[in-house]
């Protein structure tokens, strides 16, 4: 699924800080490169939690709507003073890229082919990945 939200980007010092109103976050970048990154990022980390939660993925806000908001919350800093921007995040991509944790997994392999391989110094573990992912006909995204 991919959606595009309203981000607030707003240069203070040295840094650009980061408000994405229809999902609460705050965030920062070093350089307004850096803190689109950085919004992209927060966005697909906090859909990944809605999914996994199982909660509705909010609604993206009007102009208008997410101004009034950043109006509302600027009791700590005026995000509504600075770029107003939209940043795109596909949900399923984002998910897909940063979710590489290992997994174990036990194969059985005959004797002798676990020893030809250890003798060939080879990893089994990757070969089995670069198996699946042909087999499968998907591609790695990371």
């Amino acid at each position: 699924m991919k959606q595009v939200y309203p981000v607030f980007i707003a240069e203070h010092e040295n840094d650009y800080l980061v408000y994405v109103p229809d999902m609460d976050i705050y965030t920062e970048g070093k350089t307004m490169a850096d803190a689109i990154e950085m919004a992209r990022d927060a966005i697909g980390l906090k859909g990944i939690d809605f999914e996994d939660d199982g909660k509705e993925f909010p609604i993206p806000s009007t102009r208008e709507a997410a101004i009034a908001k950043a109006k509302e919350d600027a009791e700590i800093f005026d995000y509504s003073t600075g770029i107003l921007t939209l940043v795109d995040v596909n949900f399923t991509e984002y998910r897909r890229k940063v979710d590489n944790k290992a997994v174990r997994r036990n194969v059985t392999l005959p004797n002798w082919l676990n020893a030809e391989a250890e003798k060939a110094q080879v990893n089994v573990s990757k070969v089995l990945q670069e198996a699946l992912i042909s087999t499968l006909g998907v591609t790695k995204k990371y």
